[in-house]
């Protein structure tokens, strides 16, 4: 097996001990995203729309990292904070992914790191 580490300066650094995305076999497995801005390393201001859209932007700045786009993605798995925010999100979310939709799995759960309203991770075809 072959792997490549895909990271980007114009998505938020690792936090810990892992890779922004992982390169292997065809696939591109990108890791959970959450609403930070990469310029400032801060959570952006704003409700469930603005965080969605900012956890999109930082995964198309991997994915084109990598040579990709929002077409390439074939799964994603969005991890929200609150299921009555649900509704705002897909919002956000039929505006990335138009057309050949990922499959996708969302949850609810009792927390997400720093407090955010969502996190999403995805799986895209290289």
């Amino acid at each position: 097996m072959e792997k490549k580490i895909i990271c980007t300066e114009k998505a938020p650094k690792a936090v810990g001990p892992y890779s922004q995305a992982v390169e292997a076999n065809g696939f591109l497995f990108i890791s959970g995203q959450i609403p930070i801005d990469p310029s400032t390393g801060k959570v952006v201001e704003g409700g469930i729309k603005e965080q969605t859209e900012q956890v999109l932007k930082n995964i198309g700045a991997i994915l084109k990292e990598a040579g990709l786009d929002y077409r390439n993605v074939v799964k994603t798995t969005c991890l929200l904070s609150d299921m009555d925010n649900f509704a705002a999100m897909n919002e956000v979310y039929a505006r990335y992914f138009t057309s050949e939709m990922p499959a996708r799995a969302a949850y609810g759960v009792v927390r997400l790191p720093l407090g955010v309203m969502v996190e999403i991770e995805c799986i895209a075809v290289c």
